[in-house]
């Protein structure tokens, strides 16, 4: 049989990679569609020959790489063209995650998949876990992390799911507005939680 999927979810800034990081130091095998993600428009990935098509040689940088950036600054000003990259994108990613996931192993597994609600990948898991915090400390969160400004911050708040839409489909919930000790606390309920009820399956 194989291991309990669990997405692991949250809205930008919100300490989803803190937390991915808290299970896979307790041993929990960790598939990040974030990594996934970089790894299909790296150079000489046909995704890549796609993205420069549609969105035009301005993304590109001066090493051939994808201007993450400069796209980001795009798709949350265009609603279509975010589409557009997500038509490009979403396929291979997925495909992508479920090859790593059939090689990873373990009791449970966490698939980190920021933008989860409306994705296929949640038919792909049996549990969904969310990252929470509220909207004032994700705005601060990317102002000192990514030196956006407040406005451009907003807008990819408003660009997601809202936290509304996330806790909806959520079978657990980590508060991450508190200290590092209460956030791994929580790690641990679930990590023994986890192994339970892998065991049961």
């Amino acid at each position: 049989m194989r291991p309990l999927r669990i997405a692991l979810t949250g809205g930008i800034a919100s300490g989803k990679s803190l937390v991915a990081d808290m299970f896979a130091q307790l041993g929990a095998p960790v598939i990040d569609t974030d990594i996934i993600a970089r790894q299909v428009v790296a150079p000489g990935q046909p995704a890549l020959d796609e993205i420069r098509e549609r969105f035009g040689e301005e993304i590109i940088d001066a090493v051939g790489e994808l201007d993450r950036r400069k796209l980001r600054q795009r798709i949350f000003l265009d609603p279509e063209a975010r589409t557009d990259l997500e038509n490009i994108l979403h396929p291979r990613i997925g495909s992508e995650t479920l090859r790593q996931a059939g090689l990873a192993g373990g009791n449970y597994q966490l698939i980190v998949v920021p933008l989860l609600v409306g994705s296929k990948l949640l038919e792909l898991v049996d549990r969904v876990l969310v990252v929470d915090c509220d909207e004032e400390t994700q705005i601060r969160r990317l102002l000192a992390r990514d030196s956006e400004t407040i406005e451009q911050a907003r807008r990819m708040l408003e660009a997601q799911s809202t936290r509304e839409e996330r806790l909806d489909i959520a079978d657990d919930v980590i508060s991450n507005d508190g200290s590092l000790r209460e956030t791994r606390d929580q790690v641990l309920r679930l990590h023994e939680s986890y192994i339970l009820l892998a065991e049961r399956r």
